[in-house]
């Protein structure tokens, strides 16, 4: 399968690109399942059919940008394919994940997703997707040294 990449680099400030799957949470619907004795959590089918099908996608992205470990703003807008009243928490968890999976963030935790400033849930019955734009912050600490415990 050939992917076509429409990602914009606008200069080492800014990343943007379509994820062209109708958006899944992962947190919703996880499926519990023994090993041995020991129960194992997995997330929902349908999150796994999402990460088969988004990440030719995404690693095409991580091609052309590499792996970004600077502090950034994470904007997702996600076009849902029916008026649900969905949680923009979970959906920007499923995609924080592949985004790290696929190495485009180096991490998911507060050094790297500074934040997620004009994310939102929307819909488009005809073209349900993910807009991803990246945006470098500027001035924004990361902790890099443990401090004691209070």
């Amino acid at each position: 399968m050939s992917v076509i990449i429409n990602a914009v680099i606008n200069s080492v400030n800014e990343v943007r690109f379509t994820i062209p799957v109708p958006p899944v949470t992962k947190k919703n619907h996880g499926r519990i399942v023994m090993c041995g004795r020991y129960p194992k959590l997995l997330p929902s089918e349908a999150y796994e059919r999402y990460t088969k099908a988004a990440m030719p996608f995404l690693k095409a992205i991580h091609n052309a940008v590499g792996t970004i470990d600077s502090p950034v703003n994470l904007k997702c807008v996600f076009y849902l394919n029916r008026r649900f009243k969905g949680d923009l928490a979970g959906y920007l968890q499923a995609v924080q994940d592949l985004l790290v999976e696929v190495g485009i963030l180096a991490d998911d935790n507060r050094n790297i997703v500074a934040s997620v400033d004009g994310s939102a849930v929307l819909y488009d019955k005809e073209n349900p997707r993910t807009e991803v734009t990246i945006t470098k912050k500027e001035n924004y600490e990361q902790w890099t040294t443990r401090r004691g415990r209070r």
